[in-house]
């Protein structure tokens, strides 16, 4: 394996219906009261991990839950996955305080996310 290590998967991001019944279960499971909370998202912190519930699928149009897996050098991972067969759904692009995301899909149709934190 050649590029940079991945971080591991910290993220996971779950397409909603109704979001007020999706955030009482999520805070029930996870035992936190979510810390962001908005009309367009609403992601938990818990034992490390990062949980947020997308409602109808957000912009990305999520149709299942996607695991994203945070890594030192986006350009870098990317490059790697697609020369190992995976093509891109949606480009890297910043969705905010230098944050960059990416999603790829694998050989079988699975929706793999990355993560860049700056």
């Amino acid at each position: 394996m050649t590029g940079s290590s991945t971080q591991g998967i910290k993220t996971v991001l779950h397409p909603v219906t109704d979001l007020a019944k999706a955030k009482a279960v999520y805070a029930a499971l996870l035992g936190v009261a979510p810390q962001t909370d908005s009309s367009y998202y609403v992601g938990f912190e818990a034992e490390g991990q990062h949980i947020g519930l997308v409602p109808g699928g957000g912009p990305q149009g999520m149709t299942t839950p996607v695991a994203y897996w945070h890594v030192p050098d986006m350009e870098a991972k990317l490059a790697e996955v697609i020369a190992a067969g995976a093509t891109v759904k949606e480009a890297a692009h910043e969705v905010g305080g230098g944050r960059l995301v990416a999603t790829v899909i694998d050989p079988d149709g699975n929706v793999l996310g990355l993560i860049q934190d700056r």
